[in-house]
């Protein structure tokens, strides 16, 4: 849509859009229950339920479409009900239309929150000032998310956090980082944004600001948008280190596909993109692969790359734990008796390993993926690797 055409074509969305609200007026979606026409509610979608279940006597205009709006048929409710309604959740986008109409006796957040989701009880405190007897919360321990058993994640934040390197991070499960017990992720904007941050970051205070500073990206992420992020690093000679996280999949949000993983969407094989050799190609000199479970190289290479003058790319390769048809042959096994209840092994937070009374730790083979990673962090060779079965 060339700007001279844009111009002209307005003209035919505006009265599309009029042709809309008209016939709104009439759809079967939008409908009005006429009943007790001493109060009145417009509503939409789930919040329509709350309403018939506290005051199933009143009147309800329950919109099917919401844009545009029913003029005709907000205006010929509104007049026929003496107190009126609008219950919507979140922002007051139903509310301000019809104000702006001159229906002045609509209320809406004056009483109704602005957060979160709505309920019956809303209802009830807010319109019949009623109280509803409603137990307090469980005083339970939290539960906050976590990555799963033998996630290559947890290998790579355990390396950044004893180098005491923050993160900028991305969308996916390695925003988990952020919390406890690893804690090394400081900022998650939107996809794509952790190497533009570290970008931002770069150019406004210094390189040697960002020194200690990484990008972490999924390698789903990173094909998405993450690529143009990383060209702006090239093009706009900038310095700093970032890190694809190479699992394989996309994780957190489905385990699709993409295009470095070698299937489309639909399972078919097709040639996969070499994130390696993409990043090659847009110049950048230094470029490694290393294995996400291997700690010692992995924090030898992070302390080269952050120590560079120019930009370079990490890419940390293991399959994610919940990856279909992969197949782990070891498990992690625990002796008591060697063990030194140092705690080592407990502090990247896999959630296989628990504490015992005594002091010394179990491991949940039933939960192990034998990955290896608290193997590693024990010094007193407490921890050691066998055959799943054995």
């Amino acid at each position: 849509m060339m700007p001279g055409n844009a111009i002209k074509r307005h003209v035919c969305v505006e009265a599309r859009i009029n042709e809309m609200a008209e016939d709104a007026n009439g759809l079967p979606v939008n409908t009005v229950e006429y009943n007790d026409l001493s109060v009145g509610f417009i509503t939409s979608g789930i919040p329509y339920n709350y309403v018939k279940e506290v005051m199933p006597e009143a009147s309800v205009l329950k919109l099917g479409l919401v844009h545009p709006l029913p003029r005709k048929l907000i205006e010929e409710f509104a007049a026929k009900v003496d107190k009126l309604y609008i219950f919507e959740e979140l922002e007051p986008v139903i509310e301000e239309q019809v104000k702006a109409w001159g229906i002045q006796k609509a209320v809406g957040k004056e009483i109704f929150t602005h957060q979160g989701e709505y309920s019956a009880n809303l209802i009830r405190e807010r319109v019949l000032k009623q109280s509803p007897d409603v137990d307090n919360p469980a005083a339970v321990p939290a539960r906050p998310p976590i990555l799963c058993p033998g996630c290559p994640h947890r290998s790579v934040f355990s390396v950044l956090k004893k180098l005491k390197i923050h993160a900028a991070g991305d969308i996916g499960c390695y925003t988990l980082g952020a919390v406890a017990p690893l804690g090394v992720i400081d900022t998650t904007i939107c996809m794509g944004a952790s190497i533009s941050a570290l970008h931002g970051m770069e150019k406004a205070r210094g390189r040697d600001y960002i020194r200690n500073w990484v990008a972490v990206i999924g390698d789903s992420t990173f094909m998405h948008t993450g690529i143009n992020s990383l060209v702006n690093m090239v093009y706009n000679q900038s310095r700093g280190t970032v890190l694809i996280l190479d699992n394989s999949t996309t994780g957190m949000t489905g385990h699709q596909d993409h295009a470095a993983t070698g299937k489309t969407l639909k399972g078919e094989t097709v040639p996969a993109i070499s994130i390696y050799n993409l990043c090659k190609s847009l110049g950048i000199e230094n470029v490694c692969e290393v294995d996400a479970f291997d700690l010692e190289s992995l924090e030898t290479i992070i302390k080269e790359e952050t120590a560079r003058d120019a930009v370079s790319v990490i890419i940390t390769k293991a399959p994610c734990a919940l990856l279909k048809g992969i197949k782990f042959p070891n498990k992690c096994r625990a002796l008591s008796d060697m063990c030194r209840k140092c705690g080592a092994c407990l502090r990247p937070g896999c959630p296989a390993l628990t504490k015992n009374e005594d002091g010394t730790i179990s491991i949940d083979e039933t939960m192990c993926n034998g990955c290896g990673l608290c193997m590693q962090l024990c010094k007193f060779d407490a921890i050691r690797q066998v055959k799943a079965g054995e």
